[in-house]
């Protein structure tokens, strides 16, 4: 089991973890480095065990506040996806509705001058045909 030395507050400690895991401790000593540096600067020299403590209650805090911001940003996605579950049903339901629209057609109306000259075309026309037949019909 690998040693690994680590520097918190300006003490150093040796801590054993297990092979691989070198880099995932020193990044959590840094954090812890960091709040203990930061309450020496404020309170002053303490004892090692109350400032390992009070670094850890720091960082226990931050985490805290870090894993309700993701609860909540977990909550907003969910939230968003059944929106967007909705939306795209409503778009593929509106994509198989058939929508029937009735369109006027205009039929222009025929003038009745136009109409008169047409009935009187076609009688005269008969009769013309009539006359035809009648001479067609004494000659043979």
């Amino acid at each position: 089991m690998p040693q690994v030395e680590i520097m918190i507050g300006g003490r150093s400690f040796e801590v054993a973890c297990q092979e691989g895991e070198e880099p995932f401790l020193r990044s959590a000593a840094h954090l812890l480095d960091t709040e203990a540096n930061s309450l020496s600067s404020q309170i002053g020299r303490m004892p090692e065990a109350r400032m390992l403590l009070m670094a850890g209650l720091l960082l226990a805090d931050k985490t805290a506040g870090l894993e309700e911001r993701l609860k909540d940003a977990e909550a907003q996605l969910a939230e968003m996806a059944t929106r967007l579950t909705a939306a795209e049903q409503v778009t593929t339901v509106v994509e198989r509705v058939e929508i029937a629209v009735e369109v006027p057609v205009e039929v222009e109306v025929i003038p009745a001058e136009l109409s008169d000259l047409v009935v009187m075309m076609v009688e005269r026309t008969e009769a013309l045909a009539e006359q035809i037949a009648a001479k067609a019909a004494g000659v043979a």
